[in-house]
């Protein structure tokens, strides 16, 4: 029995973890570290056990054969669960363009995907090579693709919003349950659904790879050139005379004078560490890797400590000034870790 694991275990975990390898290494800004995706497979993971709870429980309770409950209920099951891992990835800032969310989405499917295969391992062990090839290329490339599609369609729809309606995360997780079920219907012969998968789904990511590649890279030039003016019209004295300089001065009689000092020095520091970071982004992307270094550090203990001294209603307050998109936010944490 151990020997017939040994032998079939590379077939059904390898491939979704060299698949996802590559798309980390496609990856020219590096947005997500090495250590993200480790800890991003590990969420997957958890919700592949959580799943085979779930399923078990409702197997018995609906009384419903294997095949119907596989094709109707598992991909309902598993794709929401999958699906709430990558909302908290949004939702904590770890996801900001097409790129990460296609790498993130995966890393989650392939966690999903290593759990549950290792499970089948122990269970039918002394299953043909045909069986695994399909589990390996076909069944564990599925859960990180749909998955990836899920991050990919909910990246697309809100991305420019702070705080996110839930309801931009439905058509993405239709999408995603719909192709896990239609997959589990097998149509067609395993062996040739496996290789249509192999077939679609790296091209589809290599696309979104060359897009995002050109956002990223569009955004960085405009909001670097943002920034930059930003600071200089701070040092100029001229600040006064802008819009948000204006919008500070009509906030005068709603806040004291030393808070409304605190949210200029905010604005600043914000500014000067979103110029940092995409500095890095920029870096990144030429090959090279700038430290963090202990200024940057500071910076971030003075903005939080900006953030504490505001308070919660000032920084409702200059929300509109800051015009800060989830971009901005992820940029953050592109540099704070």
């Amino acid at each position: 029995m151990s020997t017939d694991i040994l032998v079939r275990a590379p077939v059904g975990l390898l491939p979704v973890v060299i698949f996802l390898v590559v798309l980390v290494y496609m990856d020219s800004y590096k947005l997500v570290s090495l250590k993200a995706v480790l800890l991003v497979i590990g969420l997957g993971g958890l919700t592949a056990l959580v799943a085979m709870f779930i399923n078990g429980g409702l197997l018995d309770l609906l009384g419903m054969p294997i095949k119907p409950y596989s094709r109707y209920v598992s991909p309902l099951v598993e794709e929401s669960l999958k699906a709430l891992a990558i909302i908290y990835l949004f939702r904590s800032n770890r996801i900001g363009f097409l790129v990460d969310s296609a790498i993130m989405g995966f890393a989650v499917g392939a966690g999903f995907a290593l759990v549950e295969n290792f499970q089948y391992l122990q269970i039918y062990s002394t299953a043909s090579f045909g069986v695994w090839i399909v589990r390996g290329f076909g069944t564990a490339i599925m859960h990180g693709g749909v998955v990836a599609i899920f991050a990919i369609m909910s990246q697309t729809l809100t991305e420019r919003q702070m705080k996110i309606n839930p309801l931009f995360y439905l058509p993405g997780l239709a999408v995603a349950i719909f192709l896990h079920s239609v997959f589990n219907h097998f149509l067609v012969a395993p062996v040739l659904q496996t290789i249509g998968t192999l077939f679609i789904l790296p091209p589809l990511l290599q696309l979104v790879f060359q897009r995002s590649s050109r956002s990223l890279h569009e955004w960085l030039e405009l909001d670097f050139d943002a920034d930059a003016d930003l600071i200089e019209m701070i040092d100029s004295g001229q600040f006064s005379e802008s819009k948000i300089g204006r919008f500070l001065e009509d906030l005068r009689g709603k806040f004291e004078g030393p808070v409304l000092v605190d949210m200029l020095c905010y604005l600043r520091v914000y500014t000067e560490l979103a110029i940092r970071a995409k500095a890095a982004l920029i870096a990144r992307e030429n090959g090279l890797e700038l430290p963090v270094g202990e200024r940057t550090r500071e910076k971030f203990e003075e903005l939080h400590f900006l953030e504490e001294s505001i308070g919660k209603t000032g920084c409702l307050a200059m929300k509109p000034f800051l015009q800060i998109e989830r971009k901005d936010l992820w940029q953050m944490h592109v540099i704070d870790h």
